[in-house]
């Protein structure tokens, strides 16, 4: 298939844009199975498709931001994760006394989904909708019964916020090992309460997990086995250089905003955009930098995004790893040198490096008069969207990469879906039908021969009903399988968005399955959302 391409497309973004279309084709993922969108005279498989909760136009865009972990960064969680779970595990038993049997455990990496809400105190895992009422609830792995939900969690008068402290968010991939154990501490205590030491509960463990996992970050075990072979943990990703190149070449500003100190980040992005590793035959370098013009590492997020923080921006010597003091980004001579060791941004555009600092920093260093006119990308909803959006009115980018997966589905079980909505609504027909016969049993002037066949009628309803709720609560729960056997679809519990789908609709202006899906619009397209829809605007709808 001929590509034409927009007219605002540079030749870098040409080669971007093409490169994607033959990957996509390449790798068979535009086979006709699922819908396609069409950008000018492009076709986007819909699981690379970008999706807008608010109207965006990014010719008012000035500056393109990246968080790096899971975002640029795509780990592998069946490598990754189960590195900080087995790295938790040995905390736990060797700096915290938990048995030894703990280290013959195993970690599911399926098993966890994002959007779950740890209950701290019961030792509950829950996953909720919009509203915050509990859908699907199992203490460690065992599944709660209806019964048991409304009694915990459904007879407040006042309703609960499920925050912290008392409550702990899975809302990022890097929460997944740690949610795991804690389901598994809280089975073992249930199962052997002899072997936890006296006065541990679910709290308290909970709180060791958090500890263990802390442990394994500070002492460097999980950065430093990524170091080594970061292609066994990290996806190759060819598409990431002409995607920042797209953005450069268009006009606009790119930086970096990563939690990740400054080691961690070279190495990180020396392997995705030149695929060097410290030890392999090609060696870490600092040619990355050029594709961007700020990078901020150790920014300590969400915090980064008050203006008011208080932290001080340093400026980082890129070859040993040295900080050095700023004055809002302007460098400061040191006591007995003359001059600053390192020069403000010169004429060659060169990237500067920093660690700390907050969103003013950043606004002063890339020039930006407005919030409005920043796009950032992250794939953490509190520690990148929420606060960025929320404090400051960034204009935000969701990486959700379990979304590839979900549309996928979504699309294949479309008229599976569409039978399970014809289902609901001959349910609520039937019991439409015997709230209107029992009315008129109890305050209508009905004769006895009348009465008799509503009876009869009512009792035939009612077998009726029971049998369609049935078959109904078989097919949602053989829908919501297919998409996960425990938790079902990510944005969806029941008939209602989920709590995960909730937050990502208030917060990301945009949101995707990955970074890269930008690459496959113009950079001076006008995003616009769907039509919000209420009840009664959907039930005029045809299916």
């Amino acid at each position: 298939m001929k590509l034409i391409l927009l007219d605002q497309l540079s030749g870098a973004s040409h080669l971007c844009f093409k490169s994607s279309m033959e990957e996509q084709r390449a790798s068979g993922l535009t086979n006709g199975v699922l819908q396609f969108h069409n950008v000018g005279s492009k076709e986007i498989d819909i699981r690379n498709q970008i999706f807008c909760n608010r109207s965006l136009n990014m010719k008012n865009i000035i500056a393109v931001g990246f968080d790096m972990d899971y975002t640029l960064a795509q780990y592998k969680s069946e490598t990754f994760e189960s590195l900080a779970y087995e790295g938790t595990v040995r905390k736990l038993v060797y700096d915290l006394g938990y048995p030894k049997e703990l280290l013959e455990w195993t970690f599911d990496w399926n098993y966890m989904v994002r959007g779950l809400v740890l209950d701290k105190k019961r030792g509950n895992i829950l996953k909720m909708d919009r509203h915050k009422y509990v859908k699907v609830a199992y203490h460690g792995f065992k599944e709660l019964s209806k019964e048991e939900k409304v009694e915990i969690y459904g007879t407040s008068l006042v309703r609960e916020s499920y925050d912290e402290p008392a409550y702990a968010l899975i809302d990022t991939l890097f929460s997944l090992a740690e949610a795991y154990m804690f389901a598994q501490l809280v089975d073992f205590k249930d199962n052997n309460p002899e072997k936890i030491p006296k006065g541990v509960d679910y709290g308290r463990m909970y709180k060791d997990v958090r500890s263990a996992v802390d442990l394994c970050h500070r002492d460097g075990t999980l950065k430093q086995m990524v170091a080594k072979e970061p292609h066994k943990y990290i996806n190759e990703d060819s598409t990431i250089v002409p995607l920042i190149e797209m953005i450069r070449d268009s006009g606009r500003s790119t930086f970096l905003v990563t939690n990740s100190l400054w080691d961690y980040t070279n190495i990180v992005m020396n392997f995705l955009c030149g695929g060097r590793t410290v030890n392999g035959p090609l060696a870490c370098n600092f040619d990355w930098l050029k594709y961007f013009d700020v990078v901020i590492t150790g920014s300590a997020k969400p915090g980064f995004f008050h203006e008011e923080s208080r932290a001080n921006l340093f400026e980082v010597e890129l070859e040993s790893g040295m900080l050095i003091n700023t004055d809002n980004g302007t460098p400061m001579t040191q006591i007995g040198d003359p001059s600053p060791k390192i020069s403000l941004k010169s004429e060659d555009k060169a990237c500067r490096v920093f660690q700390g600092g907050n969103v003013g920093h950043l606004h002063n260093l890339l020039s930006i008069e407005s919030s409005s006119q920043v796009l950032y990308v992250g794939d953490h909803i509190y520690g990148d969207i929420l606060r960025s959006k929320k404090v400051l009115g960034w204009r935000t980018m969701l990486v959700v990469p379990e979304l590839a997966k979900e549309v996928e589905l979504l699309w294949e079980l479309r008229d599976w879906r569409k039978r399970l909505l014809l289902m609901k609504n001959e349910l609520d027909s039937v019991d439409d039908m015997i709230h209107h016969l029992n009315w008129s049993l109890k305050f209508g002037d009905v004769n006895e021969n009348d009465k008799h066949e509503m009876l009869s009628a009512v009792r035939d309803l009612e077998f009726k009903r029971d049998q369609e709720r049935l078959n109904h609560q078989e097919a949602q729960r053989k829908i919501h399988q297919k998409f996960h056997k425990v938790w079902g679809q990510l944005m969806k519990t029941g008939c209602q968005s989920s709590r995960f789908a909730h937050q990502v609709e208030r917060f990301a202006c945009l949101y995707t399955s990955h970074v890269s899906n930008l690459s496959m619009y113009s950079p001076e397209k006008y995003y616009r959302p769907t039509e919000d829809l209420m009840s009664h605007e959907s039930h005029i709808l045809p299916l």
